[in-house]
């Protein structure tokens, strides 16, 4: 019998592994046990057998959001917002300006740490946004300001910097691709060292990010998924999920501007599921428009509706 197919608590062919979830059972059997810690134990693997094997809880998976989504980016009061709207977390952006990073001002990373710590409040991750102008396929300076969001980013408590290729930054042929793969290999190891990932969010396919990891080469650069994004290029968001799975996708965009979530095309409890087979836990942000005008009455309705899909 395909193990997939077995009781939860039936044991496999060969060794126990020591991940495999009935070891504890077994062992509780073996060993005599008070009336109260066998309670406990059955209460737990009822639990364990409640979930599908391969998959993990939704539970662990956490809704955040954009800093410019709620009008404030690289601004500090974003924090105080997003908490009042009920979001476990703030993405932020380290700004644009035309020729320096404004996020690597100390006194502004200051600020944002003091409203994080009065809010207690995390700071869910960052966006290089400036890459937008600078772009790194072609300008130098996007690859200073690369390298100086690692230490800001690890200073902020953030684990996921955004990187954007859009418009004139897209990477449209396999050269820029391998141009800015080689890029980061280079840089890597410092954002490895820093505990910060580099997520490529691009107008690219599930195949092509995929190739600039292998060229990278290195866990610390991964594929920033928006799923907005990827249903305007025509991609098959459900199926490229699945496709690229936890160990290639660092982080999670979820929107279908400009309409509420629920009322477009995307079929966000096929997303969620998707996210959930496999087995990803981590900050998927809501990068969402106010197509009411009233930016918080909006993300109030799609955090609603995000909770409600995610149990």
């Amino acid at each position: 019998m395909n193990f997939a197919a077995r009781s939860v608590l039936a044991p496999p062919d060969g060794p126990f592994p020591l991940d495999w979830p009935g070891r504890k059972a077994l062992s509780a059997r073996m060993n005599p046990v008070s009336r109260r810690d066998f309670l406990k134990a059955s209460l737990a693997l009822t639990s364990l057998a409640a979930v599908p094997l391969g998959a993990a809880p939704n539970d662990k998976l956490k809704i955040g959001v954009t800093d410019w989504n709620l009008h404030r980016a690289a601004r500090p009061d974003s924090i105080s917002l997003a908490k009042r709207i009920g979001f476990d977390g703030v993405q932020i952006s380290l700004g644009r300006a035309p020729d320096r990073l404004p996020l690597s001002d100390p006194e502004l990373q200051e600020k944002f740490l003091a409203a994080a710590k009065a809010e207690n409040y995390p700071i869910a991750g960052a966006c290089l946004d400036i890459l937008h102008q600078n772009y790194l396929k072609s300008d130098p300076l996007g690859q200073r300001w690369v390298r100086q969001s690692i230490p800001i980013t690890r200073k902020l408590g953030a684990k996921v910097i955004l990187l954007p290729f859009f418009g004139n930054g897209a990477l449209q042929t396999r050269a820029e691709m391998n141009y800015v793969a080689d890029f980061l290999k280079d840089v890597a190891a410092e954002a490895q060292q820093a505990g910060v990932i580099l997520g490529l969010e691009n107008t690219n396919s599930a195949e092509d990010n995929a190739r600039i990891l292998d060229r990278a080469a290195s866990k610390a650069v991964l594929v920033y998924y928006d799923v907005g994004n990827s249903t305007q290029f025509g991609y098959d968001i459900y199926k490229e999920i699945r496709w690229l799975g936890k160990d290639r996708i660092g982080e999670f965009h979820l929107k279908d501007n400009p309409h509420l979530m629920g009322e477009g095309k995307i079929d966000f409890p096929r997303v969620l599921e998707a996210i959930k087979e496999i087995g990803f836990s981590g900050w998927a942000q809501l990068e969402t428009d106010s197509p009411s005008g009233s930016v918080e009455n909006d993300m109030k309705k799609n955090l609603g509706f995000v909770r409600k899909i995610v149990g």
